[in-house]
């Protein structure tokens, strides 16, 4: 049984980021989107310097086996914010290890710091993504059915 680090990355784990895009890329089956169009290392050190975006590396003996990327937003109709899973993923060997739990847990440390009002996430209602349901579930009080719809940008 080896150790498990969660470590929040800032702008000096650069190297640490393109492994969770990696990771991402593995787990969603689509590297393409993860891998092959990286971005610069000055464009991840300033994303990962800024205050909106979150990455956490899930790492054993130093190679990340699980990754969560969030986003902070601030609110307007309230002085609070609340944080966005974008993308939560654990390697297929490292599964069912609390992994996933470990890298929410850190998040919900890090929201408590920042006074953030909740977190949330969603999740397909496909086949393949019931085992995510069911953490969801376990973790959170609140289940909405929601569509999901991508506006196209003018250009």
């Amino acid at each position: 049984f080896m150790a498990l680090e969660v470590r929040h990355l800032t702008a000096n784990d650069v190297t640490l980021m393109q492994a969770l895009l990696t990771t991402f890329g593995e787990v969603f089956n689509d590297m393409s989107t993860y891998t092959e169009n990286r971005p610069s290392t000055s464009y991840l050190q300033k994303l990962l310097d800024g205050d909106f975006f979150i990455a956490l590396a899930a790492l054993k003996n130093g190679d990340v086996v699980g990754a969560l990327a969030a986003y902070e937003l601030i609110k307007f109709e309230q002085e609070r914010s609340e944080i966005y899973i974008y993308d939560l993923a654990v390697a297929k060997e490292h599964r069912r290890e609390g992994i996933a739990t470990a890298l929410i847990e850190q998040l919900k440390n890090i929201a408590a710091e920042r006074r953030v009002y909740v977190i949330f996430v969603q999740a397909d209602t496909g086949i393949e993504d019931e085992p995510a349901i069911a953490l969801y579930k376990k973790l959170g009080n609140t289940c909405e059915d929601v569509l999901h719809f991508d506006i196209r940008v003018n250009n």
